[in-house]
């Protein structure tokens, strides 16, 4: 044999090899594993916020966040395919060889030794035996073949012959499988990735934007996975593909258009179904295709799956009233504006970027436990998104809430903020008044803006504290009131946090106790008196005291004010109204190698049954000449549950002592 023959079998020899076959299979069950447990083709960010830096490169590197489209998968199911292929053809021209070899050159001696053996001496003619004999295993469903050997006739029977055809279609099914997933793992877009004919987009920007590199025409992809949004009477006819940390765009060869999107919610507010009225526009149709899908009822088109998936906000026209927090002399301010825009707003910070991210109708958290409805859920109603982005595209996120919210047997209006997606929201909590209104707090919160009132309250204050101490020297008054109203001034730019700091620079450290808690009682003395004028100005009586409600109330509002220093922007939006319009989020795939799967798969299932329920059974009788009659050998092997086979061998010996004189 030369050196090529035997380096061709060597290697066929190991890609045609068990322990080859089975350690691919291994990797794509692990792989697959991975694949369903691990969320796929996300943003980069999300997964950076799941599992952090370290682990995320790690399992960026790996492509453990696109698994079915990865170089390293399709590898594996390449080889799987190359492997199973030299199986068959290894294996398969024997095992259909020996579907049709009766083996008729059995000898006696070999017969005798089989475990399933019996024989008979009977006093008819060797050829009315074999008529016997071949009547008898006809009727169970055996095929023969004859030989004379000498004197002596030998047959050979047979059945379950289709096993052997069971292990050739099982290895077939599992290459269509793999050629079926070769095809949806869309093999050619990585080749296009690979040689520079196709870049995945990174940047956020408009569709009509992005370049021709980065965009796919309808044949330029075998198979994709995509979504889009699409608002109420719009139509879209491309998707989106997430690719690693970007996307691509995948144009369609129809239009795709939302007539009209429907959602129905429980009693709780949370959503319970929700479908779509879409509309096909084609060139290919003499009018367009009416139709509607809900989730798992999808529409199929030419090939195209289109699923309902989600839905959001389609641009929602939101009425604003942005109240100014720190300038007494700017008024509140009525802002128009669509989500999914950016408004610009001149305070005293600069101009600022108001970014509108998303409006949800409803709101749906736990309720708490004492919570008076005895409901498990609560709807918070209304709420908006948005950011607001400083000159130098610094940006914190905001979540407010349009209607006030019940919290430990109060209102409050709540307002969520954020420096980063990694961030939880930290809430702001401004205490609703008795007309379930945010304006007494904002009427609080514009005294301490007006320097001149908070210096007459802080005259009242001092003058009345000098009268009953009875002391005629007053040369501190003015540097008393100048130190009362820098620290209400403190406390509304930066809250308690901004005194404690003016604390510790300016106060030796054995006295910051004492000088804090002077500090506390003159501010709370301060803030009183504003309170008691606002109180006295909305015509509260408050000759005999303030209502333990109103009390409740500047509690809460000294609370909120406290945490307006921190709140990151010069002003509070306040959603007034909106028109509200909806988007359907629909998943739109396409997986031609999917029919090719299911048929692997229908292939693979015949072959296991016909591997596992049809035994090769094989029986040899050997009619031998005797005086005045026949010797009659019977053995027989089977090649699957050896158990099952010596029982059948017996009814089979059963048979032939009823039959055989």
């Amino acid at each position: 044999m030369s050196n090529k023959q035997t380096h061709r079998k060597v290697w066929l020899e190991f890609l045609g090899s068990m322990n080859l076959a089975i350690t691919i299979l291994v990797a794509l069950s692990i792989a697959s594993i991975i694949g369903t447990v691990l969320q796929q083709n996300q943003p980069y960010t999300n997964y950076i916020i799941k599992f952090g830096p370290f682990w995320h490169e790690i399992f960026r590197a790996l492509d453990l966040y696109d698994v079915y489209g990865s170089v390293w998968f399709l590898v594996l199911l390449g080889f799987l395919v190359l492997t199973t292929s030299v199986c068959i053809y290894r294996n398969a021209p024997v095992m259909l060889k020996d579907m049709k070899h009766f083996r008729l050159n059995v000898q006696e001696k070999s017969l005798r030794v089989l475990h399933n053996f019996n024989q008979w001496t009977l006093s008819e003619p060797t050829d009315q035996t074999e008529q016997r004999v071949d009547q008898i295993l006809s009727s169970r469903g055996y095929k023969l073949r004859r030989k004379q050997d000498g004197e002596n006739i030998v047959l050979a029977a047979m059945k379950g012959g289709m096993n052997r055809m069971g292990y050739i279609l099982t290895h077939t099914g599992i290459i269509v499988i793999c050629i079926g997933g070769l095809i949806d793992g869309n093999l050619p877009l990585s080749v296009k990735e690979w040689t520079g004919k196709l870049k995945v987009e990174t940047r956020d920007i408009a569709a009509k934007d992005v370049p021709q590199i980065s965009r796919l025409k309808p044949s330029d992809s075998a198979s994709f996975r995509g979504s889009v949004t699409i608002p109420e009477g719009s139509g879209s006819n491309l998707v989106f593909l997430n690719v690693r940390d970007g996307y691509l765009i995948q144009e369609l060869p129809f239009a795709v258009e939302l007539k009209d999107f429907r959602i129905e919610h429980y009693q709780s507010g949370q959503p319970k179904s929700f479908e779509s009225d879409l509309i096909i526009h084609d060139d290919q149709l003499e009018e367009p295709l009416k139709k509607t899908i809900a989730v798992n009822h999808p529409l199929v088109y030419r090939g195209y799956n289109i699923y309902q998936a989600s839905f959001a906000d389609g641009g929602s026209v939101l009425q604003i009233a942005a109240r100014p927090l720190f300038n007494k002399n700017q008024k509140s301010l009525p802002l128009e504006g669509k989500v999914n825009s950016v408004k610009q707003l001149e305070t005293i910070n600069g101009m600022l970027s108001i970014e509108l991210n998303d409006f949800k109708l409803f709101n749906i958290f736990p309720a708490e436990k004492n919570d008076p409805s005895g409901k498990k859920f609560k709807n918070f109603g209304p709420s908006f998104t948005f950011k607001v982005r400083d000159e130098d595209g610094q940006a914190r996120e905001y979540v407010n809430y349009m209607s006030p919210v019940m919290q430990e047997g109060r209102y409050f209006y709540l307002s969520g903020m954020r420096r980063s997606n990694a961030d939880q929201f930290k809430y702001l909590h401004i205490p609703a008044d008795s007309e379930g209104s945010m304006e007494r707090f904002f009427k609080f919160h514009a005294m301490l803006n007006d320097t001149q009132r908070v210096r007459q309250t802080a005259e009242q204050s001092v003058d009345i504290a000098l009268k009953a101490s009875k002391l005629p020297d007053a040369s501190m008054r003015d540097e008393i009131i100048a130190s009362m109203v820098r620290l209400v001034g403190l406390f509304n730019q930066g809250g308690y946090i901004a005194i404690d700091k003016d604390i510790r620079d300016k106060v030796p450290a054995d006295r910051q106790v004492k000088v804090a808690e002077a500090y506390l009682k003159i501010l709370q003395n301060m803030l009183q008196g504003l309170y008691l004028n606002l109180l006295n100005s909305e015509g509260v009586d408050i000759s005999k005291g303030i209502s333990p409600e109103d009390n409740r109330f500047f509690e809460d509002a000294v609370n909120g004010l406290a945490g307006l220093g921190a709140y990151g922007t010069p002003f509070y939006l306040q959603l007034t109204s909106f028109e509200h319009r909806q988007a359907s989020g629909l998943q739109i795939t396409r997986s031609p190698g999917k029919n090719i799967v299911y048929f692997g798969c229908l292939i693979l299932i015949i072959g296991i049954f016909m591997m596992f329920y049809i035994a090769h059974q094989r029986l040899w009788i050997i009619l031998k000449p005797a005086d005045n009659g026949t010797e009659v050998l019977l053995g027989g092997a089977g090649n699957r549950n050896q158990r099952d086979f010596a029982q059948q061998f017996e009814k089979l010996v059963n048979l032939f002592n009823r039959h055989l004189p």
